[in-house]
């Protein structure tokens, strides 16, 4: 990919837009009582999607993003699933009757920190309050240098049955630079004690643009990612923001790859893994032929969620936990970040939800727009438009970029119809951006 397109439409700058609008313009106008209102009126017969944020880790990778404490005791986590328990009670009885469950995810920190006794007891629970489907996933993400046998076991006996595994990369040198020191037989024991409990279906985690990294370390990391044979593996790009999240700065930033290296990286991960076999799926994602993503891209359902690409189709996410997102149908809330403030709600018996946004006619229009670019790397403006019942010609004619990204040779446009150029899916975001009625007037 030429320079000058990464320059101009580089990676650092837009959203991930994983929902749309984006987190930003979440504010505390929509708070529990617009969250409790959404929630009287889901109904039984949709499935809904659960989320539950387990914020906790044993050691801070310095490339972190996410909002985690550190802990090397239990007496934190035990308190925290207390609080937890308590507001998976509030939030189902404020629905009119139990809600049909189609996909869980846990996500953190880690979530497998939890004690094998506790999280059998938390999945119980979600099951009493719940109705899950008989063919309901449940997902875990996994540190595989804390994963305990034991915990495997635990997994098995709760019906889990998709594991994602954080790897990042197997390089030792790039590992040291960001605090996460990993073997590749940690990880290849974690995917052996989960195969061995009926857990099958494996995803890989791994990111490009890391201290110290080269493209020869990227392939040979998702060379021997390959080898354990994972059903998914998600590549990210490393964000690095240590004004926002200062344990960055730890990070040095002079062994940080340049945007164009950044690029070689991508490239070559995505080489590597699409001969193995692997689909390459929307921006970043790769999944082998009959796993539930890539089977979703090929029928045209691929969706993009907050956890990113997913072939689950519920309308509804309900997040449990501190900073977790919930999309609700009318829009989207999100609890209280810090973990005092969402244990104070909780403990006073009301809902968490600290802010959110309301959807507007036009927010579902751009949002669908966005999705397809993002998981298809095309969109039928008009056909959307159409279903939405408005006109697309204020789509296209106020999307001004969208004839700069034409004129680059990003896009192809075609009666309304946007196509990116496989040369360019890396700055799919860019395109996505010309859809964004918000970008220019927020904070990134």
């Amino acid at each position: 990919m030429q320079t000058s397109i990464l320059t101009k439409y580089g990676e650092a700058g837009p959203p991930w837009y994983t929902i749309y609008p984006t987190a930003p313009q979440f504010s505390a106008a929509v708070g529990a009582e617009a969250c409790e209102e959404w929630l009287r009126g889901l109904s039984a017969d949709d499935a809904v999607s659960l989320y539950l944020h387990i914020p906790f880790c044993r050691s801070m990778c310095w490339y972190c993003g996410f909002p985690t404490t550190i802990t090397r005791r239990d007496a934190s986590i035990l308190k925290y699933l207390t609080v937890l328990r308590e507001e998976i009670r509030l939030v189902a009885e404020q629905a009119p009757q139990a809600l049909p469950v189609s996909d869980v995810h846990f996500g953190g920190g880690t979530p497998t920190l939890i004690e094998p006794s506790e999280f059998l007891a938390l999945m119980e629970l979600l099951r009493r309050r719940f109705a899950f489907r008989k063919t309901a996933t449940v997902a875990v993400e996994i540190d595989p240098r804390t994963f305990t046998a034991e915990m495997a076991e635990a997994l098995g006996a709760a019906d889990v049955n998709r594991a994602s595994l954080g790897v990042q990369s197997f390089d030792l040198i790039v590992q040291k630079a960001i605090n996460r020191v990993q073997s590749e037989a940690q990880t290849a024991t974690a995917v052996e004690n989960l195969r061995q409990h009926g857990i099958s279906r494996i995803n890989f985690d791994l990111i490009y643009g890391l201290p110290h990294q080269t493209v020869r370390s990227c392939v040979q990391t998702a060379t021997a990612a390959v080898a354990m044979r994972p059903d998914r593996l998600a590549v990210f790009g490393y964000a690095h923001i240590p004004s926002f999240k200062k344990h960055q700065r730890l990070i040095e930033e002079a062994a940080l790859p340049d945007i164009a290296a950044r690029a070689e990286q991508a490239a070559a991960v995505a080489e590597t893994l699409v001969a193995a076999g692997y689909r390459q799926i929307g921006l970043d994602h790769f999944a082998l032929p009959d796993d539930e993503l890539a089977l979703a891209q090929q029928a045209g359902r691929l969706r993009r969620n907050s956890l990113g690409y997913s072939a689950d189709t519920c309308k509804t996410l309900i997040g449990f936990g501190a900073s977790a997102i919930g999309h609700l149908g009318d829009g989207y809330v999100q609890n209280e970040v810090a973990q005092g403030s969402y244990s104070r709600h909780i403990a006073a018996g009301r809902l968490a939800t600290s802010k959110g946004c309301r959807l507007t006619g036009e927010d579902r229009v751009r949002a669908a727009i966005i999705e397809r670019l993002m998981c298809d790397l095309e969109a039928d403006v008009p056909a959307i438009c159409a279903a939405h019942g408005f006109d697309p010609i204020p789509f296209l004619g106020s999307a001004e970029r969208l004839a700069m990204l034409a004129e680059d040779g990003i896009v192809d446009i075609e009666k309304g119809f946007i196509r990116v150029r496989q040369e360019h899916r890396f700055v799919v975001r860019a395109v996505a951006a010309a859809f964004d009625a918000y970008l220019d007037r927020s904070p990134r």
